[in-house]
């Protein structure tokens, strides 16, 4: 048996290009939850869906395939692990958007680039123990792919992570918008037309969707200063993948993470207190300490 353990554990680590000592930093923080999880699932008696909220480059998405991988060879339960990511409207969808609404919308990643409609169905689909076709992005064409490279669960699944960096927020007063923030928003975004329908959308359909989560876990970063950082590794990471195919300079990053800023802080200040299960990090992506809450408030 934990030979088996092993196994999957390293195929893990190489799948995902980590290094060894991912492997005891996660059995000592994510394990225990993985467990409670299992225990939730259990206790329903049906399909669960997990929110995880995120900043960028915090680290989201390897947990959420590490507990994927957890789930599947420590507990033998079917798990799925969706990003919000992959809803992403088409780039000829985002086009449109940009040219009918406000040019800011061609750039994927603040809710009213999502295609909530798919999402809220294929999450009611799994929940509803159906095998629905998975939709995936691929950030190196910046489009969504088409549905015959689409995942197709093989049975139906237990646990469904969806992981995302603005899962979780929720729309402010309009007072709180007047401002900007960055340079993006005093240069690109003068009258606050485009902040506004971000929040709009904050407002209407993102309540719906959180409606479906059962338990919620966030990593938190230390502030929003560190984003820069990490995306900038993250994207230099991607780099080795795609060949240079619609990678980030550093410059670039730096423009693109300022599309995130309002909503990040937001959540950075708002969910520590209103989520399931919170991983406190440092600098370094370094878990500093968890905390477990019994309700949620979102």
């Amino acid at each position: 048996m934990a030979e088996r353990g092993q196994d999957w554990q390293q195929a893990f680590l190489q799948a995902h290009a980590l290094p060894p000592d991912y492997l005891p930093s996660a059995l000592k923080w994510f394990a225990p939850v993985a467990q409670l999880l299992v225990e939730h699932q259990g206790s329903a008696g049906r399909s669960i869906l997990v929110g995880v909220n995120g900043s960028q480059g915090s680290g989201k998405t390897t947990l959420s395939d590490y507990l994927v991988a957890h789930f599947r060879a420590e507990y033998d339960l079917e798990a799925l692990a969706l990003s919000l990511d992959d809803f992403y409207l088409t780039l000829a969808e985002r086009q449109s958007l940009a040219e009918h609404s406000h040019p800011l919308f061609l750039t994927r990643g603040v809710p009213g680039t999502h295609d909530m409609a798919l999402l809220q169905s294929t999450l009611q689909a799994l929940l509803a123990g159906e095998n629905p076709a998975v939709p995936r992005f691929d950030k190196a064409i910046d489009d969504r792919r088409p549905e015959c490279d689409w995942d197709q669960p093989a049975r139906p699944v237990d646990i469904i992570l969806l992981e995302g960096w603005c899962l979780g927020a929720q729309a402010v007063e309009e007072d709180a918008l007047v401002a900007p923030i960055n340079a993006l928003e005093r240069e690109q975004d003068a009258d606050g037309q485009w902040r506004r329908r971000v929040n709009n959308v904050l407002a209407r359909p993102f309540p719906e969707l959180y409606a479906l989560v059962d338990q919620w876990l966030m990593l938190k970063a230390p502030s929003f200063d560190c984003v820069y950082r990490w995306r900038l590794e993250q994207e230099q990471k991607l780099a080795a993948f795609r060949s240079g195919r619609g990678v980030m300079s550093a410059e670039g990053v730096a423009q693109f993470v300022q599309f995130y800023q309002r909503i990040t802080e937001q959540c950075l200040a708002d969910l520590p207190g209103k989520v399931n299960h919170l991983f406190t990090l440092d600098e370094a992506r370094r878990i500093e300490s968890y905390l477990a809450a019994p309700g949620v408030r979102l």
